[in-house]
């Protein structure tokens, strides 16, 4: 591609004791001002806040921009997908040892698929390589920085714990309305699954938030109350999110493993043992569950041979149950080693969007859910992510989220339409996800509202 030689910056590193919560310590340094672009992962128990701009890189319908502080800028078209030029141009990130972290919204999907329409305007993608990263865990705390004065500011704010906060959740109803549209959605899909259009969709609905949201407190709130497999908050590219994500896309390793875990089949949690055990049994033993379950599964293993050595793609584990917020989920997990000539960008493109919010066939549902939904996903049910200079990549599918955009700010939810579907129960549904987040909107400080 003719990239010019880059000059690397370093990372000046230091580790120091932590005597407080590592999520508070997360929350403190991303309300501290440090800066307005910020991305937060919660990854098994370690929190990784990436902050600042040392490199960014955007996807658009036509075109991949790479930016850098120092001023360089290179862009590039891109012809079948984005992901391999996005490959490409992170070999030039002009920093040793670097870590990008940001989001994927769910129409990259279109994108792979062939179906962008002429005039659409999406950023399909944003990266940042940050200047400033924290990493966060029980006891310890690393912070590395090309600048030296973020790096101190970081250390000093570490270094004073901070008061436990008295947020006070302020819960919106989820199912107050939005079924009369929301049920003829799901039956014209019972419809078209029916005439052999697909065999599985997700639809989702939106849920406005009219009153004002503190973010930052309703991701600790959250995070407190939710059982998530990851967990984000972010700033980046004129999004703002805090979510809960009860599955990963997928995660690539170094050395070339890549493992996908789809959750498909849902149940309320209702914290009342013997009630939760018997809607557990039903969730084992219902057919529509299990089908819209094993299909996915089906579709994740296909996915990830086409990228492995069949003989090396194996399911882990099967249709066990996992707890998430306010919801049971079937789940199962998918692994395979990949062939040589394969990466994490090849992995991301094959796995992208997860069949577990998009349908099956994926191109089918696609054009399911442009048919029925009445606005663009976006951020919903794509992905945030980090990616590593080593290959190291670990992916979120976004659900369990509050966004805010141009003043606005909203939930959304979906469900798993198949032929069996029967419109108020994928309503209720969606209800029952919602409330993983709607029960623990924290509103600013000093708002009545």
């Amino acid at each position: 591609m003719g990239a010019p030689t880059v000059s690397r910056r370093n990372y000046d590193e230091t580790t120091l004791p932590l005597s407080t919560d590592p999520l508070l310590a997360a929350a403190r340094l991303a309300e501290s001002g440090l800066s307005d672009t910020f991305v937060l992962y919660e990854r098994e128990g370690q929190w990784c806040l990436g902050i600042g701009v040392l490199c960014e890189i955007t996807v658009d319908t036509s075109t991949v921009v790479m930016n850098t502080a120092d001023g360089e800028r290179r862009c590039e078209s891109w012809i079948g997908s984005p992901l391999d030029v996005v490959g490409e141009l992170l070999q030039d990130v002009p920093a040793a040892q670097w870590r990008a972290y940001g989001w994927a919204g769910f129409e990259l999907a279109y994108a792979h698929a062939g179906l962008l329409e002429d005039g659409e305007d999406h950023t399909l993608l944003h990266l940042v390589v940050p200047h400033t990263e924290v990493v966060l865990e029980t006891g310890r705390a690393t912070v590395r920085s090309t600048e030296q004065a973020f790096l101190d500011k970081a250390v000093e704010l570490l270094g004073s714990p901070p008061e436990e906060p008295g947020y006070q959740p302020m819960p919106i109803e989820v199912g107050d309305s939005g079924f009369e549209e929301y049920g003829q959605a799901v039956a014209s899909a019972v419809d078209d699954i029916r005439d052999g259009l697909l065999q599985k969709v997700i639809l989702s609905r939106v849920v406005p938030v009219d009153q004002p949201v503190d973010l930052v407190g309703t991701y600790v709130v959250g995070r407190r109350r939710n059982t998530p497999a990851r967990s984000f908050l972010l700033n980046a590219g004129g999004l703002r999110a805090a979510g809960f994500s009860p599955e990963i896309v997928m995660t690539h390793e170094a050395g070339g493993r890549v493992t996908t875990q789809p959750l498909a089949g849902t149940r309320a949690l209702t914290g009342r043992a013997g009630e939760d055990e018997r809607v557990r049994a039903d969730l084992l033993n219902n057919s529509k569950e299990i089908f819209e379950h094993a299909i996915s599964v089906k579709v994740a293993y296909d996915e990830l041979v086409e990228l492995c050595d069949e003989d090396n793609v194996t399911v882990d584990s099967f249709m066990t149950v996992s707890e998430r917020g306010s919801v049971q989920h079937l789940a199962s997990s998918v692994s395979g080693q990949l062939l040589e000539h394969q990466g994490p960008w090849q992995a991301l493109a094959a796995l992208f969007p997860a069949v577990t919010a998009s349908g099956v066939p994926k191109k089918a549902a696609y054009e399911c859910i442009r048919r029925y939904e009445p606005e663009e996903r976006g951020l919903y049910s794509g992905a945030v992510l980090t990616v590593d200079h080593a290959g190291t990549m670990d992916a979120a599918l976004v659900l369990r989220t509050v966004f805010q955009q141009d003043g606005r700010t909203w939930l959304r939810a979906g469900a798993g339409i198949v032929g069996q579907s029967e419109p108020e129960r994928e309503f209720e549904e969606t209800c029952e996800k919602l409330r993983s987040v709607a029960l623990h909107l924290v509103p600013p400080q000093g708002s009545s509202s």
